[in-house]
């Protein structure tokens, strides 16, 4: 997919995610720049051609004057002067994100801008790597970019940060805050967490086993080589979801030890695992179900959008 926005958009945090993101619509000509802290990360996206700067001021001075969409995409800890400065020099534009939590997001707008204008957003794309140099334009191509939509989300600004999603090449999803964390918690967060126990567990006290390890484990512990700074500000901020899925993880690992230890046989857990990735793989691997019959703006459009996401819809525009 290559239509651009035309809506001027504004990153704040040019690292993976908001790198990759400044890359993609820099390339279909789209209205784009951006900040970043580190004076090192700006030079280097500035060598390479983009619109970057390392003073905030200035930044949401220039997306106050062009009405630019402003997007969050630093670590969650970091959000909270950054939204200060927000509301101090730009408090009528539009915000969204690209942070894996939303409901930790969302209360951080609303203390330090209240009022402020704020539809949630969380591409499910991603990498192991860090920083400018991992940044890639075609990171967000055919992946799933969630955005917030609660009874109160203006269609408007609905509208203008699903545009900029399906504008490099994601597919969006609708979803309220919660829904989105108990999700992420499930499929993201969790498996951070079992990879980091498989990769202890796997690493041993021998190299004997790294040696000879191979493809499961590699591509189970893929997510534990992410800077360990990225995976704790990612995770800690979901905690109350994490937490569930975490005690469901533990109770299922611990009935199929007891069964192992009983009756020897893990049947219960594997088999039920084949089932869950059986259907992973169809709705993955099958044709995209869009979502019908909504028109963004009528009566009760937040709602059936977010029913039919429930049904494994996106929603293409």
């Amino acid at each position: 997919m290559s239509t651009a926005s035309s809506r001027p958009v504004c990153i704040l945090g040019l690292g993976l995610i908001g790198g990759s993101l400044l890359r993609r619509l820099a390339a279909d000509q789209a209205p784009v720049f951006g900040y970043n802290r580190s004076q090192a990360t700006v030079d280097a996206a500035t060598a390479d051609g983009y619109d970057a700067s390392s003073d905030l001021v200035a930044t949401l001075i220039k997306a106050a004057e062009l009405d630019a969409v402003i997007v969050l995409a630093t670590p969650v800890t970091t959000l909270g002067p950054i939204v200060d400065a927000i509301a101090d020099h730009a408090p009528a534009c539009l915000v969204t994100d690209v942070v894996s939590v939303k409901e930790e997001v969302a209360r951080i707008v609303a203390r330090h801008h209240p009022g402020g204008r704020y539809v949630g957003g969380h591409p499910m794309a991603g990498t192991a790597y860090s920083g400018w140099d991992a940044t890639d334009p075609s990171l967000f191509e055919g992946a799933m970019w969630m955005v917030t939509t609660h009874d109160d989300t203006p269609a408007d600004d609905w509208l203008a940060v699903a545009a900029m999603a399906r504008a490099v090449g994601s597919n969006v999803v609708p979803a309220a805050n919660d829904a989105h964390d108990r999700a992420a918690a499930a499929i993201s967060h969790n498996p951070h967490l079992t990879a980091a126990v498989t990769a202890a567990v796997g690493a041993g006290e021998s190299s004997l086993s790294l040696r000879l390890a191979a493809g499961s484990f590699r591509d189970g512990t893929r997510v534990a080589g992410t800077a360990p700074d990225l995976q704790r500000a990612m995770l800690e901020a979901n905690s109350v979801a994490l937490l569930n899925t975490l005690s469901e993880t533990i109770d299922l690992l611990v009935a199929a030890r007891d069964r192992l230890r009983d009756h020897g046989d893990v049947a219960s857990l594997v088999e039920a695992g084949h089932r869950a990735r059986q259907r992973y793989d169809a709705i993955a691997g099958g044709e995209l179900q869009p979502i019908i019959d909504v028109t963004v703006g009528d009566d009760g459009w937040q709602q059936e959008l977010r029913r039919q996401a429930h049904l494994a819809r996106v929603w293409l525009g």
